[in-house]
């Protein structure tokens, strides 16, 4: 039987926090667990960061260096070391969103292809990610999605497209570091897939070096990873899987809602489970054709893989299977893993602190909107702190 009270353990998890870091830890998650305040602030960091305000140590010292690793990759060296003596790997995300132009996208690439050489010869790294509207315009993913015939000027962007994803894979292959390739909103995700499905079958022939995103809170996505692994049975490559319950429902609800058709959303938290849930235990019956990461901030879910591992006599240190949780969050599922021994990494985004505030506004708004979560957070903090005390 597994330990089914592996996630109170409140000292493996915050083993590496001082006081002062538990102390600005439970004070950030108490203001995050508000909704009005989450609003007043983010339009207060907003105006302040547009205004040229002097507000960037602030933001520094308290939101950004729970949240973020820090503003380029050598900054974040000191945190990778620390998660590293606990057997945490990490995985730099460059969090600067919302570009659209040539040039961002080519500089985006440069900075992938940068990290990779940077992860080469640091165990500690073993995997990049990147988002595919990082490397072209969203609304080119949408007209290919949408079978709409591209231009010939759009036929030549797209191929830069593709250029820049082989880029990425073809190097991490040489280096042999892994790819995780983030999911987006469901009405570019086709071409995406595709494109994925293609580096797969260019870059997973002997070992998995490329993985797609699996959002589970869609209800077509486990019939979709059942295709793919009848195709890739048939073409002979693995497939990589980065399963995820999913970061776009409201948006992806209002926009079936105004356009009219079904929504591609589970129709509640229960039917979300149990997709993410069925999704990998078909993953683990798989592990020969299926290499897996679980990214997950849900403690029931993260026992489920620990009892099928067992079910299917897979190893806790077997590099098919990997548990990912975000740097300054779930501190007590990443630690606890990583002390029994299971393939555990954090995502650490990082970059300047005024380009990262998109990704830290939606973080913060995404937590108060799972009360569960926050409230969890604090409840845990709130015990170590007493434990310490005592």
């Amino acid at each position: 039987m597994i330990n089914r009270s592996l996630f109170e353990d409140t000292k493996t998890a915050f083993t590496l926090k001082s006081d002062s870091e538990l102390d600005r830890a439970y004070f950030l998650f108490k203001m995050i667990s508000s909704a009005p305040l989450v609003r007043i602030g983010t339009v207060a960091t907003n105006f302040a960061l547009k205004a040229h305000l002097p507000v960037e140590k602030l933001i520094r010292a308290t939101v950004f260096d729970h949240f973020c690793g820090g503003v380029n990759e050598d900054d974040c060296l000191p945190v990778i070391d620390r998660l590293y003596t606990e057997g945490v790997s990490s995985v730099l995300d460059y969090s600067v969103e919302g570009k659209a132009e040539e040039n961002q996208f080519d500089n985006a690439l440069e900075k992938i292809l940068k990290i990779i050489h940077f992860c080469d010869d640091r165990e500690a790294m073993p995997i990049v990610v990147f988002k595919p509207t990082g490397f072209g315009r969203f609304l080119l993913y949408q007209k290919k999605t949408e079978g709409v015939a591209l231009t010939e000027e759009e036929e030549a962007e797209w191929q830069r497209v593709v250029n820049r994803f082989d880029k990425v894979c073809k190097l991490a292959k040489e280096k042999d570091v892994e790819v995780l390739i983030d999911g987006e909103e469901s009405w570019m995700q086709d071409a995406a897939d595709d494109l994925v499905e293609e580096m797969m079958f260019r870059y997973n022939k002997d070992v998995t070096i490329v993985y797609n995103t699996l959002q589970l809170y869609r209800w077509d996505r486990l019939d979709y990873l059942k295709s793919l692994h009848e195709r890739a049975k048939s073409k002979g490559f693995k497939i990589g899987m980065k399963i995820v319950r999913g970061a776009y429902m409201e948006k992806e609800r209002e926009r079936a809602l105004e356009k009219g058709y079904d929504s591609p959303i589970c129709e509640n938290k229960k039917a979300t489970d149990d997709n993410f849930d069925g999704a990998l235990n078909y993953i683990l019956q798989n592990l020969k054709d299926i290499s897996v990461f679980i990214g997950t901030h849900n403690e029931l879910s993260c026992y489920l893989a620990m009892e099928l591992m067992k079910t299917h006599h897979i190893s806790k240190e077997d590099n098919n299977v990997w548990f990912g949780q975000l740097y300054g969050m779930s501190d007590h599922i990443s630690f606890n893993l990583a002390a029994e021994g299971y393939n555990v990494a954090k995502y650490i985004p990082f970059g300047p602190v005024k380009d990262v505030m998109p990704y830290l506004i939606r973080r913060a708004e995404e937590n108060t909107s799972v009360a569960g979560q926050t409230s969890r957070e604090l409840s845990l903090l709130k015990s170590e702190r007493r434990r310490r005390k005592l």
